[in-house]
């Protein structure tokens, strides 16, 4: 991963599919909020759609938190506008302190129902699909005016419609392909494997010892060559291991067999095949690090000289590979183990599985990897799985919306799309106001520093000089990408797609022994997300983002600072997190804490990882606390800090009662209202497993629990089911 960014809540846009196993850039933590937008993208947190104003007025606070307010005591009924809320997604039968997302939302909740190609729905949804139609009237308007033939409106425009031309793609099927299916028929000794591994980065299949770059850790300066165990089909090696997964492993197997035999394979062939490689896979998983422990950096960064790596791990021909990879090893001189332990293990698999077997491996993946450049069959196919068993999503998203996806992805023409977007869609006074947030975000947070009782002054100063140097980047890169090297044209989808992604790899190769870029940008300006890059020490808010429901200009302060304000104090906590408090104010990985600070600091962490362990999401599944840990302390100091922020932009000064809501009460509702979500039991259960983010309703409700000022400004007491003695209420930032 060249860039180890940690998120701020989840959506961005990523897809529903295996890890790439191509040299790339890559994310500590996937998108801050996580988007996954039908197969190619399917919507997992977001806005709610606006319900009909409700006729019952917002109520008081309670004096007793023992029951909910009436709604028949509450004031005469507010506009949404007045308040600064969506007043109708409330359920005012519920009392604030049993079920805050449920009071903020509960209404919401009910009445909506996913449609037909929505795997979920929200907040983050509702702003992905205005930013795509967007890019789709972009893309209408250049197609009208024939661009310039090597301009990038040109390239924007012809990818977008040879992924439309549906009735081509349907005419030449698997064809595009076969060039890369024959390599793989012609392969026969486990070397030439060993070399189909390597070029994975431009294949587009799977290795189960995978290569990428990334920025060191310890000199973020530089790029450093990284090697870590990979190679699964299915989203989580405890899809392999655990009982409860048993259908979805023989799903899984039948839509092996059912690609393989769009790839040629006889039936009886691609039955045998389909067993072979899930067993195959199933040994990988049992090798592989669970989630949990890829997150922890301190067990993932082990620099070794690459002729001592080839001694301890001399079983496998990694320079064989690393050729294949088109890796200079002149520039490897170091090189990072991310995982280990799993490399011997897995080495060994490799040399006892048949190569024939892993020729149906590759064909099988790389077939997936191009399904939906394949025309209507194949697409289909692969959806059925992914889409529908695995995600829940009952049909495809519209073609166009799958094509703006494909042309916008960041690994594509997205930063190209991002410039026109930007050009037409966010004002230089955008780009400010923002500035100013993020300012007052860091003197409030640097306040809090100050005064924590429980950090001595010797890593206070640390923490103050790293919060001092934060970089924030709002809105869109300084400097815009060369994309001139790619060409594209209008009727060839797989050449397109192949030139697209020969770019992106050799960028990746052209990092080895060059200085690091820190004015680089790893969303794109349209994305709705938002992250923190460690080594870099920088906070970024792509265009997107800043948009109501998470900044309005015009707003109430109290609805800006509970929505925008909390996920800028999100970022900013994840300097400060498990993890991100590894790294200095330069982005070093090291140890800037005394170990007293350290040992206060795990011991509040850990009561938290307890607090998240008990929410069941599901029946019988938890959320996994040590897994989502560092966004849990995200969102914790990011809504502490931001609340902190509002009180200093009051300047003193009462805020208004609004529709019946303290300042306090709306700042609260206004992070409830930015959660309110819903989707599929599939994809939950997904998530559950993958994600490092908690569930919605659980980053509401898990987060305002440890909050002093939201009791006071709900009445929230001991009857009540969240509630907390103060002695128990977490408070790290």
């Amino acid at each position: 991963m060249l860039a180890r960014r940690r998120s701020v809540m989840s959506p961005g846009c990523g897809r529903l599919i295996s890890m790439s196993t191509m040299l790339r850039i890559t994310r500590h933590h996937a998108c801050t909020f996580v988007i996954l937008l039908g197969f190619i993208a399917a919507p997992m947190f977001a806005a709610c759609a606006q319900q009909p104003q409700s006729a019952a007025g917002p109520p008081q606070p309670s004096p007793s938190a023992t029951t909910a307010t009436s709604a028949s005591a509450g004031p005469p009924a507010a506009s949404d506008a007045e308040v600064g809320l969506k007043l109708a997604r409330r359920d005012l039968s519920l009392a604030p302190g049993n079920d805050f997302y449920g009071y903020a939302n509960g209404s919401w909740q009910r009445s909506y129902q996913l449609k037909a190609d929505e795997m979920s729905y929200g907040a983050f949804v509702e702003l992905h699909y205005r930013s795509e139609d967007w890019v789709k009237a972009i893309i209408d308007e250049l197609t009208k005016q024939a661009p310039a033939a090597g301009s990038i409106e040109q390239k924007v425009a012809d990818y977008f419609k040879s992924f439309m031309a549906l009735e081509d793609l349907n005419k030449r099927g698997i064809a595009p392909l076969q060039s890369e299916l024959d390599a793989i028929k012609r392969i026969q000794k486990l070397d030439e494997v060993i070399v189909a591994f390597g070029k994975n980065g431009t294949t587009g299949t799977l290795a189960p010892l995978d290569l990428s770059i990334e920025i060191d850790r310890g000199d973020p300066d530089r790029s450093m060559l990284n090697v870590a165990h990979s190679g699964l089909g299915l989203p989580d090696r405890d899809y392999y291991l655990e009982a409860q997964f048993e259908k979805i492993r023989a799903a899984y197997q039948a839509n092996i067999e059912t690609m393989l035999k769009l790839a040629g394979y006889a039936d009886s062939a691609a039955a045998d095949a389909g067993k072979q490689i899930l067993e195959l896979e199933t040994a990988i998983a049992r090798q592989s690090w669970p989630k949990s422990e890829l997150r922890q950096d301190d067990k993932t960064y082990n620099v070794m000289k690459l002729g001592d790596f080839e001694k301890k791990y001399a079983s496998y021909p990694w320079r064989k590979q690393l050729t294949a990879a088109g890796i200079d090893l002149r520039q490897v001189r170091e090189l990072n183990v991310v995982t280990p332990s799993a490399l011997e293990p897995i080495a060994l698999i490799v040399k006892q599985t048949p190569v024939g077997v892993w020729k149906s491996y590759l064909t099988y993946h790389l077939v997936k990897a191009h399904a939906s450049l394949l025309g209507d069959r194949i697409d289909a196919a692969n959806f059925a799985f992914f889409g529908t068993i695995l995600g829940g999503q009952p049909e495809q998203r519209d073609r166009w919306k799958r094509a703006v996806n494909l042309v916008g992805d960041e690994r594509a023409l997205g930063e190209a799309v991002g410039k026109l977007w930007v050009d037409r869609h966010f004002p230089p006074a955008a780009k400010q106001q923002m500035l100013d947030l993020v300012a007052n975000l860091r003197a409030a947070y640097g306040t809090r520093l100050q005064q924590l009782d429980w950090m001595s002054d010797v890593t206070k100063r640390e923490a103050l000089a790293k919060l001092q140097t934060f970089n924030p980047k709002i809105g869109y890169p300084d400097k815009w990408r060369d994309f001139s090297a790619i060409k594209i044209a209008p009727n060839d989808l797989m050449a397109n797609y192949r030139a697209v992604r020969r770019y992106w790899y050799a960028d990746q190769l052209s990092r080895l022994g060059k200085p690091t870029d820190r004015s680089e940008w790893f969303m794109t300006p349209q994305t709705v997300n938002a992250y923190y890059n460690p080594q870099f020490n920088e906070i970024v808010f792509p265009a997107a983002i800043l948009q109501p429901p998470f900044f309005d200009p015009r707003a109430d302060a109290a609805i800006n600072y509970g929505a925008i304000g909390a996920v800028i104090g999100h970022e900013m906590g994840h300097g400060f997190d498990d993890q991100g408090s590894r790294y200095d104010a330069k982005g070093v990985q090291r140890n800037w804490w005394t170990d007293s600070d350290r040992q206060r600091f795990d011991a509040k962490t850990q009561a938290l990882v307890g607090q998240y362990a008990q929410f069941e999401p599901l029946p019988g599944q938890k959320v996994n606390g040590e897994l989502t840990l560092g966004e849990n302390i995200g969102d914790l100091g990011g809504l502490s800090v931001a609340y902190g922020a509002y009180q200093l932009a009051l300047a003193g000064k009462p805020a208004p009662v609004l529709g019946g809501y303290s300042g306090d009460q709306r700042f609260f509702l206004s992070w409830a209202q930015v959660w309110c979500s819903k989707y599929r039991e599939q994809l939950q259960q997904q998530l559950l497993k993958v994600d490092p983010h908690s569930p919605p309703r659980f980053r509401v409700n898990g987060v305002v629990r440890n909050m002093d000022a939201w009791y006071t400004a709900f009445g929230v007491g001991p009857a009540q089911q969240l509630f907390l003695p103060p002695e128990r209420r977490v408070r790290i930032w």
